[in-house]
Parts: C-alpha cells; sequence; structure tokens
C-alpha cells in the first residue's frame, strides 16, 4: 500500500505556490464571510456573560481599568467566577478601534473560529504534504457545527480552539526537525501560554500538554529544545502563579462549585466517577445526535450533533492511519496523549459533556480527518472521498439552515436576554433618563446588562446606580430588578428575568411575629420522588398563612427577621441529617388565609438511601415554625 503521507519529489514552481496562496487566501475570506453573516442578530441578543465580556473589554480600551476600577489586571473579576484574559484584551483591541458594539464582539468571535479552521486546515498540509488534503481540512473545520457554534458567542472559549490548533502546528513544526531551535521552543511555549492563559481549562490542558512534549525526546539533540521550551513555559506561568499566591480562592472557588471532588469524598469514589465522565465525554451518541443536553447552553442548537458524521468517519480512519505512523512518528503519539488530556478538565466536573469545558476536542477531531482526507484523494478513491465532501457539505449546511430557523425561538431569545436593549432599558430611560437602580438577585447579576448596553448607546456610567445586596429602593425610584420578589414594585416593562419597577412608598421592615402567629399549613406541589447524591434540584410548594397577623415579603436586606420557606434532611428512622439546607423567600405579603406558592433549591444528600425532605417554615432570627407548634411536611425521596 502506498505511503499515507506523500513527500514532494521536487521544487514546486513559484506560480503553483502563489495560485496555492492565493486559492487559501478565497478560501479563509469566503469561511469568513460564512462564519460572519448574521452574526450580530443570531444568536438574538446578548447573554449575561457575553455582556461580562465586553463591558470589561470596554472599560479596558477607555482607561486600562477593569468594571471594579483595577489596572491592567490578569484575570477580569465577574459575577462568582473570573474571566480569562486573552479574549478581553483581544477584544479590548477591537473596541479601541471600532467602539463599543455587539456587532464588533461577534465579529470578533467569528474571526477567531475562522483563523481556527485555517490552522487546521495548515496543519493538514504539514501532516499531509498536499495542499488539497489541507484544504479539504479547513472545509470540514469550518462546517463542523462545534466551532461554529463557539464562534458565535462572545466568552473567552471563543478564542481556545484556536490556541489548541496553534499549539498542534507549532508541535509538528518542531517535531518535524532533529533538533528544534530556540525559535521552535518559543512557539510551542507562546502556544501553551495561550492555551493556558485563554480558558479555565487550559490552566490544566497547558500544564498536561507541556508534559507530553517528553514523548519527542526520541535523541539526544531534543534534551536542550525541550528544556528550553519547559523553561519558557514556566516564565510564562509565573504572573499566573504570582496571582494565585495573592488571590488563593480567586481561580479555584468555581471549580470547587462544579467538581464531584470534595474534602469529604472517597478517593475510590472520585476514581469511578472520573472513568464514568471521562467515557460519558467520549460518547458517540453525544457527539453525533444528542450534543449538550444544558438547556443554557449558549453554545449550541438543542438536538443538534456536534461533530458531523462525515467528518466522524474520517476522524476513525485516520486515527487508524495515524496510529500506524505513531511507531515511528513521536508526534502522533503526542497527538493521542493531547487528545486524552483535552477531556481531563471536564472529566473533573458533574456535568456530562459540556461543550465549552470540551473545546479542544473537536480540534484533534478535526486534525484526525487529514490523513484520511489525504488517503481518499488517491485516483483509486475519488468517489469515496467525493461521498465524504458531498455528506460534509449537505450536513453542514443542514446544521446551518437549523441554526438560523432556531434564532428567534422562545427560549433562544429568553437564554440570550433579547428583549433587554428593545424592551427593558427603554423603559426605564422614558421614566427616569438620568438615574436608574439596578437591583439583583444572587443568581442573575443582570447589573452588567445595563452596564454594556448603556455604554454601547453612549450613556454616562453614572445614569446607573447600583444598589448593595442589603439595600433597598428609595421611595420614587425606577428599578431594573433581576429579582422574582418586588415588594412596593409598580411594573413599567416585563421579560423574565428582568422588570423594570417604580418603586411606590418607603421601605418596610418586619418585625419578629408572635408565637401564635407563626403558623403555616403547607402542602407539596413538585418534589422529586428520586434524586442523585450531592444533586442540587428545586422544589416548590404552596404555603397557606395560618396566623393572625399579615407576613410581610422580603424586603432586600432591611430586616433581619425575614419569613423563608427552608428545609431539613432526615434519615429514614426520623434522625436529622442536615438541619438547615435550602431557603425560599416569601414571594408576596401574605395576609391570613392567603396561600403563595414558593419554589427553592434543596441539595441531597452525598450517600444513596431512604431520606425524609422536612419543609417548614422559617422567621429568620426568630424561630422555625414547627418549634412553635406548627406542622411541618414531609415527603419521602429516594437518593441513588
Amino acid at each position: 500500500m502506498k505511503s499515507q503521507i506523500s513527500n514532494l519529489k521536487s521544487k514546486v514552481p513559484l506560480w503553483v505556490m502563489l495560485a496555492a496562496a492565493g486559492l487559501w487566501l478565497l478560501l479563509a475570506a469566503a469561511g469568513l464571510a460564512f462564519y460572519a453573516w448574521g452574526a450580530p442578530t443570531n444568536p438574538p441578543g446578548f447573554f449575561i456573560d457575553e455582556s461580562s465580556v465586553a463591558y470589561n473589554a470596554h472599560t479596558i480600551a477607555e482607561s486600562g481599568k477593569d468594571e471594579h476600577g483595577e489596572a491592567w489586571p490578569l484575570y477580569f473579576k465577574a459575577f462568582g467566577d473570573y474571566k480569562n484574559p486573552t479574549y478581553v484584551y483581544l477584544l479590548a483591541a477591537v473596541f479601541r478601534v471600532t467602539g463599543p458594539s455587539v456587532a464588533a464582539a461577534r465579529y470578533l468571535s467569528a474571526m477567531l473560529g475562522v483563523l481556527a479552521a485555517l490552522v487546521l486546515g495548515l496543519l493538514g498540509v504539514r501532516l499531509t504534504k498536499s495542499n488539497a488534503a489541507g484544504l479539504f481540512t479547513f472545509l470540514t473545520a469550518l462546517l463542523t457545527p462545534w466551532l461554529f457554534e463557539l464562534s458565535r458567542v462572545v466568552v473567552e472559549v471563543a478564542a481556545f480552539p484556536l490556541a489548541v490548533a496553534l499549539f498542534l502546528l507549532a508541535t509538528r513544526r518542531a517535531a518535524s526537525k532533529e533538533a528544534w531551535g530556540v525559535a521552535d521552543s518559543a512557539l510551542v511555549a507562546a502556544a501553551l501560554a495561550l492555551v493556558t492563559y485563554t480558558y479555565s481549562t487550559g490552566r490544566l490542558t497547558g500544564p498536561l500538554l507541556a508534559l507530553g512534549l517528553a514523548l519527542l525526546l526520541t535523541n539526544r539533540r531534543r534534551v536542550v529544545p525541550l528544556l528550553t521550551t519547559w523553561a519558557l513555559y514556566g516564565l510564562a506561568l509565573a504572573p499566573l502563579y504570582v496571582y494565585h499566591r495573592r488571590n488563593p480562592e480567586a481561580l479555584t472557588k468555581r471549580f470547587n462549585y462544579l467538581t464531584y471532588v470534595t474534602p469529604d469524598s472517597r478517593y475510590a469514589e472520585d476514581v469511578w466517577e472520573f472513568v464514568k465522565h471521562f467515557a460519558g465525554n467520549l460518547n458517540p451518541w453525544r457527539l453525533l445526535v444528542t450534543g449538550d443536553v444544558n438547556t443554557y447552553q449558549i453554545a449550541s442548537v438543542p438536538g443538534a450533533a456536534p461533530v458531523l458524521f462525515a467528518t466522524f468517519l474520517l476522524a476513525l480512519c485516520g486515527a487508524w492511519l495515524a496510529l500506524k505512523s505513531a511507531r515511528r512518528d513521536a508526534w502522533w503519539r503526542l497527538f493521542f496523549y493531547g487528545l486524552v488530556a483535552s477531556v481531563v478538565p471536564a472529566s473533573l466536573t458533574n456535568d456530562y459533556f459540556h461543550l465549552l469545558r470540551l473545546a479542544a476536542l473537536p480540534v484533534f477531531v478535526i486534525a484526525l480527518a487529514a490523513p484520511a482526507l489525504a488517503y481518499l484523494i488517491d485516483k483509486e478513491r475519488a468517489a469515496l472521498f467525493f461521498l465524504f465532501i458531498a455528506l460534509t457539505l449537505a450536513q453542514g449546511l443542514v446544521f446551518r439552515f437549523q441554526f438560523e430557523r432556531y434564532a428567534d425561538s422562545p427560549w433562544r431569545r429568553h437564554v440570550f436576554d433579547a428583549d433587554y436593549a428593545s424592551k427593558i432599558l427603554p423603559a426605564a430611560l422614558a421614566a427616569s433618563p438620568r438615574e436608574i437602580h439596578l437591583a439583583d438577585s444572587t443568581s442573575v447579576p443582570g447589573y452588567v446588562q445595563a452596564l454594556w448596553h448603556g455604554a454601547a448607546q453612549g450613556l454616562p456610567p453614572e445614569t446607573f446606580v447600583r444598589l448593595r445586596q442589603d439595600e433597598p429602593a428609595p421611595a420614587g425610584a425606577v428599578v431594573i430588578t433581576t429579582e422574582d420578589i418586588r415588594p412596593r414594585c409598580r411594573v413599567l416593562a416585563e421579560s423574565e428575568p428582568y422588570a423594570v419597577c417604580a418603586t411606590e412608598g418607603r421601605p418596610r421592615e418586619t418585625g419578629p411575629l408572635a408565637d401564635a402567629d407563626l403558623r403555616a399549613e403547607l402542602r407539596a406541589i413538585e418534589v422529586p420522588a428520586r434524586v442523585a447524591p450531592k444533586s442540587r434540584v428545586q422544589v416548590r410548594v404552596a404555603v397557606r398563612n395560618a396566623g393572625g397577623a399579615v407576613w410581610l415579603a422580603r424586603e432586600r436586606g432591611l430586616s433581619p427577621h425575614q419569613l423563608s420557606a427552608a428545609n431539613h434532611w432526615l434519615d429514614a428512622s426520623g434522625d436529622v441529617v442536615v438541619n438547615d439546607d435550602g431557603r425560599g423567600a416569601l414571594p408576596r405579603d401574605l395576609r391570613p388565609g392567603d396561600e403563595a406558592e414558593i419554589d427553592f433549591a434543596v441539595n441531597a444528600p452525598r450517600h444513596p438511601g431512604d431520606y425524609i425532605l422536612e419543609i417548614d417554615m422559617l422567621q429568620e432570627g426568630v424561630s422555625w415554625f414547627a418549634l412553635k407548634g406548627s406542622r411541618t411536611l414531609r415527603v419521602t425521596v429516594r437518593v441513588e
């Protein structure tokens, strides 16, 4: 059988090289047009994380400071997380030229997606010595839904596939030499640094890939270049080390929330969870059929496969060819090590097949298509080659049709806050053009939507006054809020989870209730019969005021005596396992005899078994209602 990686036998004429370069440029321009078309309006609106990234890029472009006033930060403090620097600073450079806008931000993501596809195409040329194989690898990458969807959102991960592709290209260039030089070491180290500083999973993926470079150590002449690469990468990690020392929990807090690894978990449990999640993240059914089932996954269309079937078959064929080459080519050994390493970070978190945390995986899948395409280009296999190209084009265009059709779906518009710029902010400005108060729930920090859209419209920052979590809105204020509970609110406009309110009356303070008024009747509306260990689930209960006094709805932080539904966990014999778990605030004032529904989250026990979920009313700083004679609601729940 002929070699699958052909060699150039003679010098290529200049006109052929120029023609090939022109073709690459033409296809790159066409790819950019394909990715950029409709980007500002599809997805509709601007997701809250997009606004956070874009607003910080805007403030950096304007003043060199982030939204909190920190000058040139290494990481950007956001709500419950820290944004990685690469994308934010790239976008700041764009805004420095264009000014802040949704279009400019989305076009940057589109360009990064096309560049990732282009680098994969160039990698295909270097792997196969075939321009045709490289060009069709580029086409395959452009049509891969996973890469396309990542390039449609203004978040850090949009740059991650490019960083990983640059690492593969840089290492292939170095590995093609007996002993690579300082320039090659610098390129590989720079690519590793990009991987590390571009997305959160890169802080583990980068060091893993760096360790994998030892697989290229096939002769003594490579020892010094390898040590040089590690040294340069180590220098690039120095700012990260210093930042972590100064901010010990900043870069790990989010991971601690997402992972199944806890101080209380056993080693054997963690290993088993990792094996399950690793296998689940490589599940072909998810790759080819269901995709990411997370309904709030901004970078996917529900039910659309992230990888095309034709691409997957090409990758399988390419893997077979590459494994044969790996016996004599150390780079392919590094490649397969990198493929495995790319799945490790996502496999340490609770979610299965999270498209963003697995963003490095499609780069490896697409790269495997290159040797398969080179193999099929042979004249004897031309029919099969054109069949694969036709399937890729057909399925890729069908996906694009799905993507465009899904743009105006109610759920897509809700997730991307599509009504904010057209409905919420205009209503607030019409009622109070000079001062708008912002009040947020802990789970939806909508303030950043006001700051971003205000900046994009040229409004001065002083237009918005952000209320502290414990600060009630003053009487007569216009407030944009994401809170479900809105006492004293006359609604001017609403689009879940946002509401524009004109506050009426002064803030109210709830005093301690008399023991006789701590009486409630509770009934279950939605309580799951089975839950997973350590999972967080929503419950809904109906609460009736069985006392003789009015229960006042929660006011923002004014009173220490707020009323809430809350829960305990008991074992099957009735002994307390968890004494105080979730909270659900009273949504509105309840007069004696009135009833309201309360939703809140509870955290399942960590060990399987039969438990009793006990729900009671609580007045903070006063008492649980049950301690004063009120009956609780008990529901049996199976943890498995």
